[in-house]
Order: C-alpha cells, then structure tokens, then sequence
C-alpha cells in the first residue's frame, strides 16, 4: 500500500472518530439552540398577549408567570428582533420560503 494512500485513510478515520465523539461544540450548541427554540415557543404560547397576539388560555397561564417571570424580557427582546421566523423554520425542512 502506497504511504500516502495509508495516510489518507488514518486521516480519514481521525477525523470520523474525532467527529463521531465531539460532544462540546457542535452538537452542544445545537442542543442549547433547540432548547432555547422549545422555550420560546412555549413562553409564546402562554403569553403571547404579550407580543399583541390574542391567546384565550392566557388566563389560565398566570399560574406559571412566577415561574419564568425572569425570562420574559430576554424572551420579548428575541422575538423582537427574529424578523424572518416562517423562513427559518421553513428551512429547518429543506423548504424554501
């Protein structure tokens, strides 16, 4: 076997082994992206009042505002500023918008 051709494939199995086992970067932000994403969507929908949206159960989810109180300004800031939300949910499927 030619030596290059060897240090292509030690090269190769480095980089699937050193991707296969990359728990800190790549897929740790996306696990915080996707956490941070379900969190607002559920703030949405409890008070989506908030934003100027008419929620009817809005109401009954007073009871959980003590509980993520402290979130609602970060919250309100984020969805202020996603201008293109459909677009980027569209894409998360391969659509395009």
């Amino acid at each position: 076997m030619d030596k290059d051709k060897l240090k292509d494939i030690l090269e190769n199995v480095r980089l699937f082994f050193g991707a296969a086992t990359d728990f800190n970067r790549k897929s740790r932000s996306m696990l915080f992206k996707e956490a941070h994403n379900e969190m607002d969507e559920f703030i949405l929908l409890c008070f989506g009042d908030i934003l100027g949206i008419p929620i009817p159960t809005t109401y009954y989810s007073l009871e959980l505002l003590p509980l993520i109180a402290e979130d609602l300004d970060g919250w309100q800031q984020r969805m202020i500023n996603r201008l293109y939300v459909w677009e980027e949910k569209w894409s998360d499927y391969g659509f395009d918008a």
